[in-house]
């Protein structure tokens, strides 16, 4: 889901998860620079009626970014007198209101609402309509431009148009409404707009009317599902559609002109996704079609049945190789079942729709791209939250302590809300957790729901009482920081493990409770209760941590080459766990992605051992996955000597771009001009943007102000998201040249 400023590190964090490793070790000690427990308290809104259904009429004049509208809203009264209904509107004018005869209704408009008298008091149940009559405030629409429907001039990137920015709060800038989500409505928008425009909306379209005289197209769309109103979406531009389907669902992609060539790129495995959602969740898609609308806004919106879509995830072919756009056109799609089939009440359970729909992004990203690379985007996920609690703040996920809904669509909803998750799957098993989830969306579809209803169906499902883990994860902020230490006994035969918490619990982070996997390789296990691993030498222990600091002891024939803390990365931790150089080096070669990753970062204080050079060096040569690769040449390059250039150099020729980054960089960061010719060669040659805007980097940090030429013929050249003007002129920058 799109969201305000932070909206572009949505699409950030899916267009570079891969450049996403390993932060630094940290000892869980935080300055955080927000403290959520001294934001406002807020409550889900109470209401005096049930909203049924909206009909918004609107004439919409693009060229002079104004609209006229009429919106008949058929309630119902949740009180026994009802006789005033309070309305958000704002941002326009109400010209009249009647009642369903047509007989005026007295009004009052404030800034934010709309209070209206009704002609006689309604009863409970008692099913009533009325139509405001509207036009939109030329100084809102045409100044402000901040929220409802936006108006855009055209520009190189994008035609002329208009779009709804309806998310979380807006939808009431555009018609007057109950503007809140634990209430679900059924809608219908007629909109009529000049031609070429095509008009975009929710549900079905039931109609497409010509109007000669007034040379005007009016599109008639139902949504006749409810669902919440922060999911009502129009857009209108001179749109080109691209048809697709997934069995008898349509699916479409609405695009600007100028991308209708690259836009299959992006959106081509929509179909094989809604497929895997839908065997995933065991649920079917919910919604009469799919389409996808590109809008000059960061991220995307998933409206029911009609994602608004930021047009800067369309590239050309040789962005797709580090752009690839499946994590953000997966994430909006996931949201057709979590977030607009079972909706959050209050926003204070902004983790109902956003952390499940990022956790589904994960699936799909595993499942098209194998186990490993699923690996690397959740280690992605886990960092991403870890830098924003290590720099920003922590919270629980879960809080009615905030400013503004904005506020809760960050890294702990999103990022920390799928890790839990995973973890949550880790404990119940696969055929559980995947049982749970289709549960859920069955017992509440077009409902709106908070977490207690998801702990409820777990407890129905699985007959597990999990408060506990909700508790500590979702109400309670923080995560495990661990110390870790092993010790061998030679005698007794036994390694002794020492798993100490050492978080900071003075503001609210609890002593977490949690099952572990210990991985030992190298020796067999005398105990009972061990599992055989998927290595012939591998012996797995599962654990229960449950204090701050925890002792277990194991019985084994020989001393273990590999002792593995977390085997299988289920855990969202930061954690210590000295080893020495052999078991490290062991590590690295043998171990899963994720750590042969961590032992390599690890090797790092051993640079002055030769055989950790060696072994480095060949992890970055030969090791089978990219990830591995890169974090070996970034090992290299921390040790900054000039001794590794000619290795370094080699490595600019690796089969992946991100390796070949990482080695430009390394090769800058030494700052030697006479490279500046190879980082011009290397520039020329390379097919990959990323890699490209890393040589312009390092010809910036060569010194050498001959090179200003150079990067001022790259800056003119054009780039996905201007990739390579930016890095030109980062470079001219750090020569001190004007630009």
């Amino acid at each position: 889901m799109r969201k305000g400023s932070a909206s572009l590190q949505v699409v950030l964090f899916f267009l570079f998860l891969s450049t996403i490793l390993f932060l630094p070790e940290i000892s869980g000690a935080y300055a955080p620079q927000v403290d959520f427990s001294q934001k406002p308290r807020q409550w889900e809104r109470s209401r005096t009626y049930d909203a049924r259904h909206y009909l918004i009429k609107l004439n919409l004049d693009v060229e002079g970014k104004a609209f006229q509208g009429e919106a008949v809203l058929t309630l119902s009264s949740l009180r026994p007198d009802l006789k005033i209904i309070e309305l958000d509107a704002e941002d326009y004018r109400v010209e009249k209101v009647n009642d369903e005869w047509g007989r005026p209704l007295s009004f009052k408009q404030t800034d934010k609402k709309l209070l209206i008298e009704l002609s006689r008091p309604y009863n409970v149940s008692e099913v009533f309509s009325i139509t405001v009559f509207y036009k939109s405030d030329d100084q809102a629409h045409k100044t402000t431009n901040k929220k409802g429907l936006r108006f855009f001039e055209a520009t190189a990137e994008h035609p002329m148009l208009v779009a709804s920015d309806s998310w979380p709060d807006g939808v009431h800038h555009w018609f007057p409404c109950y503007d809140f989500p634990n209430d679900k409505v059924t809608n219908e928008i007629i909109a009529s707009v000049k031609e070429p425009y095509k008009v975009a909306s929710n549900g079905r379209l039931v109609s497409v009317t010509k109007n000669e005289r007034e040379q005007t197209v009016t599109y008639h769309w139902v949504q006749d599902k409810p669902h919440s109103t922060y999911l009502i979406f129009l857009a209108a531009a001179p749109y080109e559609i691209i048809r697709d389907h997934y069995q008898n669902i349509p699916i479409n992609y609405w695009v600007f002109p100028q991308h209708a060539r690259d836009a299959l790129r992006s959106y081509e495995k929509t179909p094989k996704m809604m497929e895997f959602f839908i065997k995933t969740f065991g649920t079917p898609y919910p919604w009469d079609k799919y389409d996808q609308i590109s809008v000059p806004l960061g991220g995307g919106a998933e409206s029911t049945s009609a994602t608004a879509m930021t047009y800067a995830i369309i590239h050309d072919e040789k962005a797709e190789k580090d752009f690839s756009s499946i994590g953000i056109v997966s994430h909006e799609l996931a949201h057709q079942w979590w977030g607009d089939l079972i909706t959050l009440r209050s926003w204070e359970h902004a983790w109902v729709n956003e952390g499940f729909a990022t956790y589904s992004d994960y699936l799909y990203y595993e499942y098209d791209r194998g186990p490993e690379e699923g690996a690397i985007n959740l280690l992605g996920k886990k960092n991403a939250y870890l830098r924003e609690a290590r720099n920003r703040y922590i919270r629980p996920i879960v809080t009615d302590h905030y400013d503004a809904p904005q506020d809760l669509f960050d890294a702990h909803s999103y990022r920390k809300g799928a890790c839990v998750l995973h973890m949550l799957r880790f404990i119940l098993g696969d055929q559980n957790f995947f049982k749970v989830l289709k549960e859920f969306l069955h017992r509440y579809s077009f409902q709106p729901v908070d977490t207690h209803d998801f702990m409820k169906t777990v407890k129905e499902v699985t007959g597990e009482n999990l408060d506990w883990f909700f508790e500590q994860w979702v109400f309670k902020p923080g995560h495990p920081v661990f110390e870790i230490c092993s010790k061998w006994d030679e005698e007794k035969k036994t390694l002794g493990l020492i798993i100490k918490q050492v978080q900071d619990t003075s503001r609210g982070t609890p002593i977490f409770k949690m099952p572990v996997l210990i991985g030992i390789r190298g020796s067999k296990s005398l105990d009972k209760g061990s599992i055989k691993g998927d290595k012939d030498d591998e012996v797995i222990y599962k654990i229960w941590i449950t204090e701050r600091e925890n002792y277990y002891e194991f019985h084994l024939t020989a001393k273990p080459r590999l002792v593995r803390f977390d085997r299988g990365n289920y855990l969202l931790k930061e954690w210590t766990f000295p080893k020495s150089m052999e078991e490290l080096l062991y590590q690295a070669q043998h171990d899963d992605v994720i750590g042969r990753m961590w032992a390599v970062q690890q090797l790092e204080k051993f640079a002055d051992k030769p055989g950790v050079l060696k072994t480095v060096q060949n992890i970055a040569r030969n090791d089978g996955f990219w990830a591995v690769r890169k974090t070996a040449v970034e090992t290299i390059g921390s040790w900054k000597n000039t001794k590794f250039i000619s290795f370094l150099k080699d490595k600019c020729k690796d089969k992946h771009s991100q390796v070949r980054a990482a080695a430009l960089k390394a090769l800058g960061d030494l700052a030697q001009p006479t490279l500046a010719g190879f980082f011009q060669e290397c520039f020329k040659r390379d097919d990959s943007y990323v890699a490209q805007a890393e040589a312009l980097r390092a010809l910036g940090k060569t010194g050498d102000k001959n090179q200003a030429d150079f990067l001022r013929k790259a800056a003119a050249l054009p780039s996905y998201r201007n990739i390579i003007k930016n890095a030109a002129l980062e470079a001219l920058r750090q020569l001190g040249i004007e630009q």
